[in-house]
């Protein structure tokens, strides 16, 4: 059996027939050193896996070994051995390097799938400028003027606590969760757990927003907030969910609140913002709430050469920010599969991703959940109906109204009762005595400031 017969050439896989494809062999070489800083080249094997065998004189190795060692730049040192295919005799080459980008000929190139492709004087310069942050990752990085008493002890004994760890002292604790080393101070460490990580990083921020229609044209409200990962993940959260309708389902005779979009979908969307982006670039993380959708935008377009279709088909990721998703992995905010994509989606399917100039947007399309409430209505009604059976004839269509009505906004005034049902409120407070009196209601608290409950015991 053929054991190439089911190989295909990869981004870190080269087959070539002979030697007498040497320079276009050192291309691929340096391609694929580009891409993924590793990979294997065969000589004695076609493109489609068949094994030809390649003859193989005293010099053939040296030959191979001389012609990377001249035209590749920097300097790499492959491992060239004879190896036997099928009885017959190929060359295989393993290579390894780190000091992107390599040159071959006087030029770099880049791998995609199992083509070289020649690198622009634009894509050679991210080449480099990913390299000079990948050597100098920012949440790795000292924070040179932060010490221990910028952090705050209260924020990680909380932490420690909800990772289900011990608690041991700030600086072991830092220590344990690699945020500190040798007394020092990652910009993790203080943008995580700083009393104010604003006050060395002017981009731990959030900004929010509301527009009256589907464009920028008019603002309603907008709102910064500084302060901890965690405190901005929060006060996103929290922001969306108070400027988006809130519908309502039964589970029983429980009323469920049901955003128009989905709680936890929103969550991981704005987790996903603040652990991704790239804290290299100004600016904060932005909510806007239109009228049709709600958008979360951050700095920085997809990590690791991703794209949008392969972290909506596929679960994969690549982080920018190791130390920061590792800390949000403690306490189970995101996973180490990549399946955050994967569950936004499950949950809004309508959900869209986009990269538009340096900024990644996740897009959720709004429903306006409204229209619900008459069903949640007449839900109630026949769930009363079967559940009360004798005593629903017992009270009157306005009282069954109100009950209806208490039940979906249980601080709901009179007048507002009155308005609805189309009754003056002298009608209401009688029928509300009548319901109380029958069993069917009570008032919890004081008349301003409590709320109407319905007794279903």
């Amino acid at each position: 059996m053929n054991p190439f017969s089911k190989l295909k050439e990869s981004e870190i896989l080269e087959l070539k027939k002979s030697t007498s494809q040497l320079k276009p062999a050192v291309i691929s070489i340096v391609a694929m050193l580009n891409k993924h800083q590793e990979g294997k080249l065969y000589f004695g094997v076609k493109d489609d896996g068949t094994v030809v065998g390649q003859e193989i004189g005293n010099d053939t190795l040296r030959t191979i070994s001389q012609a990377i060692s001249a035209y590749i730049e920097p300097k790499i040192y492959p491992v060239i051995l004879q190896v036997i295919f099928e009885g017959k005799p190929c060359i295989e080459v393993e290579f390894q390097g780190n000091e992107i980008p390599y040159f071959a000929y006087g030029r770099a190139y880049i791998r995609t799938s199992d083509e070289d492709k020649p690198l622009s004087v634009k894509e050679l310069e991210n080449l480099i400028l990913r390299k000079n942050k990948e050597q100098l990752k920012w949440d790795r990085s000292i924070c040179k003027e932060a010490s221990l008493e910028d952090i705050s002890e209260e924020k990680v004994r909380f932490f420690v606590k909800e990772a289900g760890k011990e608690y041991k002292g700030l600086e072991n604790s830092l220590k344990k969760l690699k945020l500190a080393e040798d007394g020092k101070l990652t910009n993790a460490a203080v943008i995580l757990f700083g009393k104010k990580p604003e006050g060395f990083f002017p981009n731990a921020k959030l900004r929010c927003a509301i527009f009256a229609t589907n464009d920028t044209s008019y603002i309603i409200d907008m709102q910064d907030y500084t302060g901890d990962l965690f405190y901005l993940i929060g006060e996103a959260e929290k922001y969306i969910l108070k400027n988006i309708h809130i519908g309502m389902r039964l589970e029983g005779l429980k009323r469920i609140d049901v955003p128009e979009i989905a709680k936890e979908a929103i969550r991981e969307a704005v987790i996903n913002a603040f652990c991704h982006r790239d804290y290299y670039e100004y600016d904060s993380v932005n909510v806007a709430v239109f009228k049709n959708r709600v958008e979360i935008r951050s700095k920085g377009l997809l990590y690791g050469g991703l794209t949008i279709e392969q972290i909506k088909t596929e679960m994969v990721s690549e982080r920018r920010n190791e130390l920061i998703a590792e800390i949000f992995h403690e306490i189970h905010w995101i996973e180490k599969w990549g399946r955050g994509i994967s569950m936004i989606l499950s949950m809004e399917p309508e959900a869209d991703f986009k990269e538009v100039g340096t900024q990644f947007i996740v897009t959720f399309k709004r429903k306006y959940l409204e229209e619900s409430k008459e069903k949640v209505e007449e839900k109630w009604s026949e769930r009363w109906s079967e559940r009360w059976s004798e005593r629903w004839s017992e009270i009157n269509e306005s009282q069954r109204s109100i009950l209806v009505l208490v039940q979906t906004n249980p601080s709901i005034s009179k007048t507002e009762l009155a308005e609805k049902i189309g009754i003056n409120p002298s009608a209401v407070q009688k029928n509300l005595s009548t319901l109380k009196k029958k069993g069917f209601l009570r008032r919890v608290g004081p008349a301003r400031g409590g709320h109407w409950e319905v007794i279903e015991e």
